[in-house]
């Protein structure tokens, strides 16, 4: 019977010729011994055309979502939208038909007692009722149940757990119980494909978002007079008018995922951009801050 095998020099003849120095440094070193090394791999293959700028972003926001965590991405408490089930819905409907989300965490009293998580469309169950019927309507036969995660979850393991359960938010709880903010599967998906838009995102809303132990997420397209009036600094540029371009402009390119740059006291962390600009900001108050000079 014939030998079906392929041959080495088959192998070889389908594959990219390279040179003995690297195939024998291949071998030695195994590949790439850090998530650096394969970034850069990744990259270089990317300015070589074997990859295009879209998969290389999506790639690496895959490995980026492996090291961030819940608190990195979160909707703060203050920024919640919730219902009280204390309330009529006919007084809290402007305020969801405004915000447009399609899910709400529901409260008794306060933002700490989590009741669970009101779909919007269940509303129409209410609404459809003659109004001598409401009274007797229960919203908690029709709630989700409310699922809780530490702001420290790596988005890679929350991601996972959305899959397995089929929800698509959770509430983010700190170390001492309570409500920290609230996390939805399109801010994890986002981390990975960009920014997913909808007719109801409005970009001049919520720029700067506090997070713990002085961090903030910045959106790149800020205002500059914005930035500077709350980490009171004194950016500023002939050209440019947000902290993403002034970014830009301070490193001399576009800056990709991971990259820091420390100056005037602050450390900026980009956590998103693509191959035109920035899109998302880590911005952390460093402990001895130098004295801040004008630009």
């Amino acid at each position: 019977m014939a030998d079906k095998t392929p041959h080495n020099a088959d192998i070889e003849t389908d594959a990219p010729s390279r040179t003995f120095l690297e195939r024998l440094s291949e071998v030695i070193t195994g590949g790439p011994t850090s998530r650096e090394d394969l970034i850069a791999i990744l990259r270089d293959a990317q300015k070589r055309a074997l990859l295009d700028r879209d998969a290389l972003d999506m790639i690496e926001g895959v490995l980026q979502v492996a090291e961030m965590k819940v608190r990195d991405i979160m909707v703060s408490r203050g920024q919640m939208d919730v219902v009280d089930k204390n309330d009529k819905p006919e007084d809290y409907l402007p305020r969801l038909i405004e915000s447009g989300h399609s899910r709400f965490p529901m409260v008794d009293g306060d933002k700490d007692r989590v009741i669970g998580i009101l779909l919007a469309k269940d509303l129409l169950r209410y609404f459809e009722l003659e109004k001598k019927k409401r009274a007797h309507f229960n919203f908690h036969d029709y709630l989700r149940s409310a699922v809780f995660v530490p702001e420290s979850k790596r988005l890679n393991v929350l991601l996972r757990e959305f899959r397995a359960s089929r929800n698509h938010m959770a509430i983010v709880v700190d170390e001492y119980g309570g409500v920290a903010g609230l996390v939805t599967i399109e801010d994890v998906i986002e981390q990975i494909v960009g920014e997913i838009s909808d007719e109801y995102d409005v970009d001049e809303e919520s720029m700067i978002m506090p997070r713990d132990d002085g961090e903030y997420v910045v959106k790149a397209l800020t205002p500059l007079t914005e930035f500077n009036a709350r980490f009171q600094m004194a950016l500023a540029h002939e050209e440019i008018d947000t902290i993403g371009g002034w970014l830009m402009a301070k490193l001399g390119h576009v800056p990709q995922r991971g990259e820091q740059l420390d100056t005037d006291g602050l450390r900026f962390e980009i956590l998103r951009s693509d191959s035109r600009r920035v899109h998302l900001l880590k911005v952390t108050t460093l402990a001895e801050a130098p004295p801040r000079a004008k630009e």
